[in-house]
């Protein structure tokens, strides 16, 4: 089995913007006006634009408008299975002006993507959301490595989160992932499900310099493949 990571860049142009905006459905399109701020209504157009555009072309599907999405009850999203012949599972997530888009075939899949931002409070919210070992770890390392260190551990927990499909009901403290110099991105354990470091395989994905990013797959990874998403060749 194999999974595609698509990189997805927010920023573009009026004429761009337009394409993908006539890609979305009418209630998506009532979601990006509630944005109040503009810059933001553009990333989830163009987010949400991508997102049809490539599963489209996956399924080989000329009419991105038709896809229909469900959700769970956490809100994470599938494609309805009137428009998912192959079992299609993905997902999305974004930072500032990034969007990573996992895609793959019978597998839940997770992705996280963080723009690091060297004016956050890393130790102060370690304590408060991470476990104890994760703290601690993350505060003995050298503190040239900790920004780093830190977005990597929260990328890769929100990746498994997602992967789950279990949103804020499952905590960042109840599971603990490695992350910093010499240790393996993996799920070391999860204190809720003993049997998960079995079954949910974790890893660091490379991306944008500026960036930490994770995926997570329900079962054994197979090849990982890179594609940078655009418009015009989609």
């Amino acid at each position: 089995m194999s999974v595609t990571v698509w990189e997805i860049d927010l920023r573009c142009d009026l004429s761009q913007l337009a394409i993908l905006s006539a890609r979305l459905s009418p209630d998506e399109m009532i979601r990006a006006q509630r944005f109040v701020r503009e810059r933001d209504r553009h990333r989830f157009t163009v987010a949400r634009g991508a997102l049809r555009t490539i599963l489209a072309g996956v399924l080989g599907n000329d009419d991105p408008v038709c896809l229909v999405f469900n959700y769970g009850a956490y809100g994470k999203p599938s494609l309805a299975d009137s428009c998912n012949p192959h079992d299609l599972r993905f997902n999305l997530a974004h930072s500032h002006d990034l969007a990573l888009l996992a895609v793959t075939q019978g597998q839940e899949v997770g992705v996280d993507v963080e723009l690091v931002r060297p004016e956050v409070e890393i130790l102060a919210l370690a304590r408060r959301f991470f476990s104890l070992a994760e703290s601690q770890r993350l505060a003995g390392l050298p503190e040239g490595e900790r920004i780093e260190a830190f977005f990597d551990c929260w990328a890769r927990k929100e990746s498994y989160i997602k992967a789950r499909g279990e949103g804020l009901n499952l905590a960042l403290a109840r599971f603990e992932v490695g992350f910093g110099r010499g240790q393996p991105a993996c799920l070391k354990v999860d204190h809720g499900d003993p049997q998960a470091c079995g079954r949910w395989h974790l890893c660091h994905l490379e991306t944008r310099s500026g960036y930490r990013a994770a995926l997570t797959l329900d079962g054994a990874m197979g090849v990982l493949h890179r594609a940078e998403f655009n418009i015009s060749g989609n």
